[in-house]
């Protein structure tokens, strides 16, 4: 079986930017999902941080996502990247998309300077005892706060520090959460920067998360008294969000790039 396969840089501006997500698209006429076995094996085959699985049911789209080693159960790069290939290749009269997925019903929207939007499940985060390998896994730099939603929130009162973090990825695994971020106020205008960590689900660190900040987006608003910020995230590659708060959810705004297509023989 060959199947048509995208690479597409998502909260980029520009090619080889932002966070790359594999995306493949399966046959209308097939009536179930690839074994999950074969779909964790493309991914780990693929060795991005997510890779989706697209499939067209009558007039919806169902969505499913893959680390090297895991499903997830949500992803925000990879489902704004999937939008972008249906509004630029299935659905280019479409203004907006929702996926089915196993988390729930999630939007995309197109606005009308081409940047795409996300609605997601906003996850506040609040005060924990640290497991205690944690602040030595990140170095032993004393965050301002230890908070958790889903992932940990160590709160830095400096840029410099959050992208100082050198952290020992094994022992980073061993701890209690899905993930680590870090995160501090802003510079280069921007309201805050951050990082993700997610060693224990095959991604040392993440280019630019969109789950990430439906944790970092509630804490930023609240403590700066606002409903939307724009948002650094200081990987490598880097990546930019607009969050907006919208009651319990959060939306996410930004660009995808069109890198790779091809097609995978399975």
């Amino acid at each position: 079986m060959r199947l048509p396969i995208y690479q597409i840089d998502a909260f980029a501006d520009r090619p080889m930017s932002g966070n790359p997500a594999a995306i493949v698209l399966l046959p209308d006429d097939l009536p179930e999902w690839l074994p999950d076995t074969t779909m964790q094996a493309i991914a780990a085959e693929n060795n991005q941080t997510t890779t989706a699985f697209l499939a067209r049911r009558g007039e919806g789209f169902h969505l499913r996502w893959f680390t090297p080693t895991i499903e997830e159960e949500i992803c925000g790069h990879a489902t704004l990247a999937t939008a972008a290939l249906v509004f630029g290749r299935l659905a280019p009269e479409a203004r907006k998309v929702a996926f089915n997925t196993r988390a729930g019903s999630l939007r995309v929207d197109r606005l009308a300077d081409g940047t795409l939007e996300i609605d997601f499940p906003a996850r506040p985060p609040g005060p924990v005892v640290p497991h205690p390998e944690l602040l030595p896994a990140l170095g032993g730099a004393a965050p301002v706060e230890i908070l958790a939603a889903r992932d940990y929130l160590l709160v830095y009162d400096d840029p410099a520090k959050v992208r100082a973090i050198a952290p020992d990825f094994a022992a980073l695994a061993r701890t209690d959460r899905h993930a680590v971020i870090v995160t501090a106020p802003g510079d280069g205008g921007f309201d805050c920067v951050s990082r993700f960590f997610a060693p224990g689900h095959g991604i040392d660190e993440d280019h630019a998360t969109g789950a990430a900040h439906a944790t970092v987006a509630p804490y930023w608003c609240a403590r700066l008294g606002r409903n939307a910020i724009d948002a650094f995230q200081a990987s490598r590659r880097g990546g930019y969000l607009r969050c907006t708060m919208r009651g319990d959810r959060v939306a996410f705004a930004g660009r995808c790039v069109f890198y790779l297509e091809g097609t995978i023989s399975i």
